[in-house]
């Protein structure tokens, strides 16, 4: 029998001997007849140390990590037994001086007149492939990593501006309002440079978001800078990256949010803050659209749109000597101002509705209104921290209610509009005070709770006086 399968090999011999993959022939005893060439340079094992020998136990003994490998579980002899093709990459070959190498090989049957008369493994070394590969998925791994920190940073606007305000929306029927709203239709279709106006709480960071999403940048990166919570070196290296080395604990190299917002919308809150070096380079990237990263000398271009929001009056800034009067025209160009929620009192209760509804989601409450008098005792508040104390209060008195509809207890100083008496008559005073007390009591009249026993007045009496005083409830 051995000598068919020699004769079989003896055909092809000059070929098996010219090829680069190594090539055993096995008689159906697992004897090896044949070793070309390739496979002893591979091995280290010559042809005549292996002929007529099972040489599993030479080069095929162990598995990659050393445990033992059976002959009965080699997949090249199992080749011989039942006559199936098997292709195999997951294995490795010791040469002769105790090394390996991961090989990828197939042991196939051969067949003579119906009987299986043997097998031809052919194999190959793979080391550089698997090398490379290597190289490949630490590269790709490399590229991921920075690929997440990139999406990290581009994407942490998102959650920051939506923590309390997603879903709120700009909302206000107030003519103040609406006319704000309609600049910033005007306004979010171009490139042009907006300043954002208004004291802290009115909610500049929703007109910035705004003006994002109706832009044609909405698919690119929104990208927020608070210039009043670093210092002045590291509002720098904020703005524009460094380079490692730059400054003491730049221990690496660090894009800036100028290049992160690259192709789309640059969100400068607090811009009053920014240091006169940061005014200077600001400007700059304005008028040019580049920049150098901290410590670097390297130009870097972009493309961005740049919305500023501030507290301050940058004129009065200006004139003090406090900030760059170039810098103040060149982001003066489109100022949008957000009205103070004293200016847009009539705006309360669409906001009061809004904020419910998110107050429900968030502390799993179920509150379906709001009272008139919780309602009036909020509209008579001068608001000083806008519509950010609204929701504070609001989510304030959720936590505490035990009813679907909202009933406001904290106490509050009436606006100082409300309270202004001067140059008033007596009767006009009498009125709004009798007003202020029916609606707190909800115009009941009567009883302990009723109106006329905060007044210290009989119910006929007040009904009187109601009657004069032509007091009707709407």
């Amino acid at each position: 029998m051995t000598a068919t399968i020699k004769e079989f090999l003896a055909d092809s011999q000059l070929l098996l001997n010219a090829v680069g993959e190594g090539v055993y022939g096995f008689d159906k005893n697992g004897h090896a007849v044949f070793v070309n060439p390739a496979s002893e340079q591979m091995t280290g094992w010559k042809a005549e140390e292996l002929l007529g020998k099972n040489i599993h136990q030479y080069h095929h003994h162990s598995h990659a990590n050393g445990d033992n490998y059976p002959c009965e579980e080699c997949n090249i002899y199992n080749t011989m037994r039942d006559g199936v093709e098997r292709k195999i990459s997951h294995e490795v070959f010791w040469r002769k001086d105790g090394t390996s190498f991961p090989v990828e090989y197939t042991s196939t049957p051969v067949f003579k007149a119906g009987e299986l008369i043997g097998a031809v493994a052919v194999f190959r070394d793979v080391s550089e492939q698997r090398l490379a590969e290597s190289k490949l998925r630490s590269a790709l791994k490399q590229v991921q990593a920075l690929t997440e920190k990139l999406q990290a940073e581009n994407s942490y606007l998102q959650s920051e501006i939506n923590e309390n305000w997603h879903g709120s929306g700009l909302e206000g029927n107030s003519p103040t309002f609406q006319a704000m709203l309609q600049q910033i239709k005007l306004v979010a279709h171009t490139n042009s440079t907006v300043l954002i106006l208004g004291e802290n709480g009115t909610g500049k960071e929703l007109v910035a978001r705004n003006l994002h999403q109706l832009s044609q940048r909405k698919n690119r990166p929104l990208v927020k800078v608070n210039c009043a919570a670093f210092s002045a070196n590291l509002l720098e290296s904020e703005l524009f990256g460094h380079e490692k080395g730059a400054f003491t604990g730049a221990t690496d190299k660090r894009q800036g949010r100028f290049e992160l917002a690259d192709k789309g919308t640059l969100f400068l809150d607090e811009i009053g803050e920014l240091s006169p070096d940061a005014q200077s380079k600001l400007l700059r990237v304005l008028q040019e659209q580049e920049f150098e990263r901290v410590g670097g000398s390297k130009t870097i271009k972009v493309d961005i749109r740049i919305i500023a929001a501030t507290n301050q009056d940058l004129q009065k800034m200006v004139e003090q000597g406090k900030f760059r009067m170039d810098l103040f025209y060149r982001l003066n160009v489109f100022p949008i101002v957000m009205p103070a929620l004293r200016d847009r009192i009539e705006d309360i209760p669409l906001l009061c509705h809004s904020i419910l509804a998110q107050l429900n989601q968030k502390l799993n409450k179920n509150i379906i209104g709001i009272s008139k008098r919780s309602l009036n005792k909020l509209a008579q508040y001068h608001w000083p921290g806008n519509i950010r104390e609204l929701q504070n209060i609001l989510e304030r008195e959720v936590i505490l209610s035990t009813s679907n509809t909202l009933q406001i207890q904290q106490k509050f100083e009436k606006s100082p509009l409300a309270n202004n008496t001067q140059n008033k008559p007596l009767n006009e005073i009498e009125k709004a005070h009798i007003i202020d007390v029916l609606n707190d009591c909800f115009w009941r009249i009567g009883g302990d709770d009723g109106a006329a026993k905060v007044l210290g007045l009989p119910d006929s009496t007040l009904r009187s006086r109601m009657k004069k005083l032509q007091i009707h409830r709407r």
